[in-house]
């Protein structure tokens, strides 16, 4: 067998396989450069990605301003609509009313249209409220007066003037009503 001849690396080959220093630098500054473009192109994504959220967002701020905006607009149609029976049947009423002397078919037409009207509240949740008997409440009633009354504890509604009505909770009318008080004493001057 033959020996070969071990290579020996001289100096010219090291100096060949081992960058420079300059050679080291330029290669990392390459890398740099093209970590730096990365970082700027994913840079750039996330900036549209932003951009297109942002967007997005104020798109549906405006449609849900404009769907507000139709609510409040429109939130009366069907009530409104439902009405317009009503006030039919009220028109027709009063022609009949006027073509006939017999009072009792205008008193007929008449409540039938209240009946109606009385319908269409039922449907959109408005209730009469005709607090005659109940306690004051001074949310829901509007006292117009007081009066002595020994049968009725103190701050007892005695008389309804004018209905009330709620929508669901909420007080649309107050009903205005006559409230109960103590008697005052015999021998007491109230002014004094």
């Amino acid at each position: 067998m033959s020996e070969q001849p071990e290579s020996r690396e001289t100096p010219e080959n090291e100096a060949q396989e081992s960058p420079s220093p300059e050679e080291q630098e330029a290669a990392a500054a390459a890398g740099e450069a093209d970590r730096i473009q990365e970082l700027e192109a994913l840079a750039e994504e996330r900036r549209d990605q932003a951009l297109r959220a942002q967007a997005e967002l104020e798109n549906q701020r405006r449609r849900f301003e404009r769907e507000l905006e139709n609510a409040h607009k429109y939130a009366m149609e069907k009530f409104a609509s439902e009405m317009l029976e009503v006030c039919d049947s009220l028109e027709m009423g009063l022609q009949a009313a006027r073509e006939s002397q017999d009072v009792d078919r205008v008193i007929e037409g008449v409540d039938l249209t209240l009946k109606n009207l009385h319908k269409v509240f039922d449907k959109f949740g408005i209730q009469a409220e005709e607090p005659t008997g109940e306690r004051f409440d001074p949310e829901r009633h509007q006292a117009m007066s007081m009066q002595e009354d020994p049968e009725q504890p103190p701050n007892t509604v005695v008389a309804t003037m004018q209905k009330g009505y709620m929508l669901q909770d909420r007080v649309l009318r107050p009903a205005m009503v006559m409230v109960s008080k103590a008697p005052s004493s015999p021998g007491i001057d109230e002014n004094a």
